[in-house]
């Protein structure tokens, strides 16, 4: 039964902990939202985003942001930081 376990489950198990970790970590990429920030920063900037659409965006993405933060802080080391 052991050899059935390490020859069968421990591989299939690896390999849903690394899709897990790859899925919470494209999930939850503070990095890719702190570009959108950016984005849509420079967009107004350029004024091809009304003040009304940029604050609204802006919103959205704090909130997306802070929920990647707590996500990040309930799963502690099992996705990757980044800062």
């Amino acid at each position: 039964m052991l050899l059935v376990d390490d020859l069968l489950v421990r591989p299939l198990v690896s390999i849903l902990n690394a899709i897990h970790t790859v899925a919470l970590t494209e999930l939850y990429d503070t990095d890719a939202i702190r570009d959108q920030l950016k984005e849509a920063r420079l967009l107004y900037e350029l004024g091809d985003l009304s003040h009304a659409a940029y604050e609204a965006r802006k919103a959205e993405l704090e909130a997306e942001l802070e929920r990647a933060k707590r996500a990040h802080e309930r799963l502690g080391g099992r996705v990757e930081v980044k800062q």
